[in-house]
């Protein structure tokens, strides 16, 4: 398997950074479309998700170093993201407090903002787990040719999933079919008239949180905090909030900060 999607000299494309960026810019591009809808500033818009792919790159990268101390004796390798090591807990964390922070300076209401940006997320983390497959990583523990034929996965998956001449379970694959699943279950949950602000986000931090957790069970690269797997114990606090979050507006009048209202906001941009 290949990680370059092209090679010209000393200069080396990953197949990784390429798909993080496709993922990205699909990202803004739904959120500005979905915001647009609602009038909110397109400039608005693109600043905010700017800045929170930004630190959450940079959050996603110090999750990682952080709980994995003692592979970085040189500290300057912290900064190689080229060769591999960021954490989507750690950017979703940094994202979401980029995007608090943002709309608090112009006093825009962030769990709007954040109904815009989950859908597209979830669509942006199944693309970026394709860079996983390439990189040969996030995979589980090792299995059979046979079950994994027996799984009826295109030939490719198959040998991309044979590693040193041992093939593994392909997690990777399993997140990123969740994610999709999530993504058009948000896109039409979003469309029902009975949906209030705020239960979008609540409905993705409950979607990924179970599917993380449970393929979490399957992995065998897993950052551990003590002995607990530290990716388990942060989708089981996803689920608790999107939980809580589902209570407090479901307690909400039945025509009451509904999604789908024209709530335009007064922005100073």
């Amino acid at each position: 398997m290949d990680r370059y999607i092209i090679t010209i000299g000393d200069v080396k494309i990953e197949w990784y950074s390429v798909l993080i960026v496709v993922g990205a810019v699909l990202a803004i591009f739904m959120i500005i479309r979905e915001a647009k809808r609602y009038n909110y500033p397109k400039e608005f818009v693109f600043n905010m998700c700017f800045w929170t792919i930004i630190f959450g790159v940079i959050g996603a990268r110090l999750y990682y170093v952080l709980f994995n101390l003692d592979m970085y004796s040189n500290f300057w390798d912290i900064f190689k993201i080229w060769e591999g090591g960021l954490a989507i807990h750690g950017g979703i964390i940094f994202g979401l407090l980029t995007c608090y922070l943002y709309c608090k300076k112009y006093k825009v209401r962030t769990v709007r903002m954040l109904d815009f940006i989950v859908p597209a997320l979830l669509l942006a983390q199944a693309i970026g787990r394709w860079g996983n497959f390439f990189n040969q990583e996030a995979h589980g523990a090792a299995t059979t040719l046979a079950h994994l034929q027996s799984l009826h996965l295109p030939n490719f998956i198959i040998e991309g999933m044979n590693i040193g001449g041992v093939y593994y379970e392909p997690t990777f694959l399993y997140e990123s079919i969740w994610c999709i699943l999530g993504f058009i279950v948000i896109l039409i949950v979003r469309r029902l008239k009975i949906t209030k602000v705020g239960q979008p986000t609540a409905l993705y931090l409950m979607w990924y949180g179970l599917g993380r957790f449970f393929i979490e069970t399957m992995r065998t690269d897993s950052l551990m905090l003590g002995g607990f797997k530290v990716a388990q114990i942060v989708s089981v606090i996803m689920i608790v909030v999107g939980l809580i979050i589902i209570m407090i507006t479901s307690r909400k009048g039945r025509y009451e900060d509904l999604y789908d209202q024209d709530e335009t906001e007064t922005i100073k941009f």
